[in-house]
Formats: C-alpha cells, structure tokens, sequence
C-alpha cells in the first residue's frame, strides 16, 4: 500500500501522523511511504530523518493525495483539501464529524472510506486513540485557565494555587474521563480547590481513589453543575460523547451567574463545545470575554506542545495504521471490531450513529 503523510495545513498546527520510526517499519513490511517536505519539521523531525528511515519526501501536497491508497493526518481536511478527496481514498484522521457537517457530507460525496481516531472503541468502551491527546489536553486546560485567570488577559487575577492565607482558586472540571482526570490532578497538585462532575460513580469513585480529599467528586445534574459554576474561578469542559456533539452542561445564565473574570477552558470545543458561550478560537488569538468571563476554546490544543503530542498519538495510532496497510480496509474492518467502530463514512453513506444523529441523517452499518 502507498501511504501518504501530508503536512497539516490547519492554522498553527504543529503535530505530524506518522514519525520516522514508523516510517521504518512500514517500509519494512513492504509499503511506500510518501511525506510531504517538512511534514514533521514543527515536531522536531527533519525531511533527513524520514529519508533515512525510506520514506519518499514529497513537494508538493496533491502529489501526496493523489498517489496514495491511504491518507494519515492529525486533524480533519479543511476546504483547501476537499479538491484532492476521491472515491476509494482512505483518509485516517481525527475528524470530529458531528459539529462539521459540510466535511462530512463532502466525504460522502466523494465516496471517501473516512476512519476517525476518537471513534475507535475498545470493547471495555474506551477510546484507545483519543486518551492521548485528552491526557494532554486535561493537562494543558490547567496551564492555559491559570494564564486566562491572569489581569492582563481579562481574568480576576487569582492565583490556582492560593498563598499563605489566601484562599486558593476554585476549579470545576466538567466531565470525570480521561481529560478530565488529568485536569483534576493537575489542578490539585498546584493548590487548587477542585470539584469534578460526572455521571459516572465510577469514574468518581475512581478520582477519588486516587487523588483522596484534594478533590470533591459530585455527580452530574443541573443543580450541582448550576451551584459549582457560580463560585468556580476556573471551569475546565472536558465531556466526551464519542462521535456526537458534546452537551451544553453549562448554559447561558449559567456563565452569566460567574464571577466577572473567571475563566473557562472548553476542551470539547471540537464535538461542539459544552458550554454554551464558547466558539472555537486559534492559538494565536486563543480566548475572547462574553458575559464578563475569559473563554479559552482552542480546537487543537495539544498542538502548544508538538513534539510531545506527536509521539503520544503515533505510539497509540501506528498499530492501526500497520494493520490497514497490510490487510487493506475490508479486511481490517471485519476483523477488528475496534477499528470497523472508527469508519464514519463509507463507499457514500455516514456509517457512525453519532455523526448520522447530529445531521438527521440515516446510518449503515
């Protein structure tokens, strides 16, 4: 199989699919490897080192598209690339169909068999190539809140962490997966008073275990969310409905009843957000005030940190990658249930129950 690895063209997008290493063994077992000229280069990885390992460096972007059986990105095709889908093409990516209609029905048209990361499932139900970029982004959302919080940058000028005899800041974290409980640990460990909400015992029970009384553990309805959102400095969204849009948790006169200057983080910004006042934002101009509150909704924010994000979400993505490769998509898809849960779109028909119920649209399974 020709496998292409383009450059990411998405505004400050850092990450490439595909490391050098991979590019090893894919070549060993037999396949071509084409990678866009400077593909990796914001991840630390030159065009010498992917020559090395036997890929073909390529100039040029359509070059890439056209030529290969299986297309491997980080993030969605924008409208730039629409022009190089075609029928029978393989796209492997994150796509985050539901709150992108006009992708998905661009994928449809053109017949594209189009595999999402963060639908992939395991029969345990987790979602073995999302945890990465979620383990990072429930990181960076206590780095980037701290920063929103900041006077200069429109928030109340709370410290996390407090001082001594200063109250620390109040965090609630929306949502108890992994994004979540890495938001939680981070937040903890700088001082902070934190509450998390979900509607998952064990997921509480699980964050309780393990971080002890840094942290309150309640579970999801509207009155709990309703009174931890009003006294909370930082809210940090980070609800997941695999392949749906995300839930507004919390709604309008909810972010109205803040404080003025506290901040929120939405990590589920790419299924749509969930809270109601957020927008996707870029990272050159990450936050905007509504209702006297600093948003910070970043759609790709493991992008801040490339490298890392890179190496986190190719050791978890390249196992399918080799197994699409070598058996081509049919056979990949009826052997493993895992990756069959990942195709969103195929042979013109959206085949994922969350992408088809966000448009009112019929599924084939």
């Amino acid at each position: 199989m020709i496998i292409g690895v383009p450059k990411e063209i998405k505004e400050e997008e850092a990450r490439v699919a595909v490391t050098p290493a991979g590019v090893t063994t894919l070549v060993a077992h037999g396949h071509r490897v084409l990678v866009e000229r400077n593909a990796g280069a914001a991840s630390g990885l030159t065009d010498a080192e992917y020559r090395a390992a036997g890929a073909e460096i390529v100039r040029a972007a359509r070059r890439v598209w056209d030529d290969a059986d299986m297309v491997v990105k980080v993030k969605e095709p924008l409208a730039a690339e629409y022009r190089y889908l075609r029928e029978g093409l393989i796209v492997f990516t994150y796509l985050h169909l539901a709150a992108n209609e006009s992708l998905t029905r661009e994928l449809m048209a053109k017949r594209v068999a189009a595999i999402a990361y963060e639908t992939i499932e395991l029969a345990d139900g987790s979602l073995p190539l999302l945890a990465p970029m979620s383990e990072v982004a429930g990181r960076l959302a206590i780095q980037v809140g701290a920063w929103c919080l900041q006077a200069p940058n429109g928030g109340s000028g709370v410290l996390l962490g407090g001082v001594s005899g200063v109250r620390p800041a109040n965090v609630v974290v929306l949502g108890a997966g992994i994004a979540g409980a890495n938001a939680c640990q981070m937040a903890a460990g700088v001082g902070a008073h934190v509450s998390v909400v979900d509607i998952n015992p064990a997921k509480l029970r699980y964050i309780r275990d393990v971080l002890g009384g840094h942290v309150t553990t309640l579970m999801s309805n509207k009155a709990n969310i309703e009174e931890e959102v009003a006294k909370a400095d930082l809210v940090v969204g980070s609800v997941l409905v695999a392949g749906a849009k995300a839930p507004h948790l919390v709604t309008r006169p909810m972010v109205r009843a803040m404080k003025k200057g506290a901040a929120v983080v939405d990590i589920s910004i790419d299924q749509g957000g969930c809270i109601a006042t957020s927008r996707p934002t870029l990272l050159h101009h990450p936050t905007f005030i509504e209702l006297d509150v600093v948003h910070y909704c970043v759609t790709n924010m493991p992008a801040i940190v490339p490298r890392t994000s890179t190496f986190a979400l190719t050791s978890s993505t390249f196992s399918y990658v080799l197994e699409l490769a070598e058996n081509g998509l049919e056979k990949a898809i009826r052997t493993n249930t895992a990756l069959r849960r990942g195709v969103n779109v195929h042979d013109g028909q959206v085949t994922h129950a969350g992408v088809a119920a966000a448009f009112s649209m019929a599924t084939e399974v």
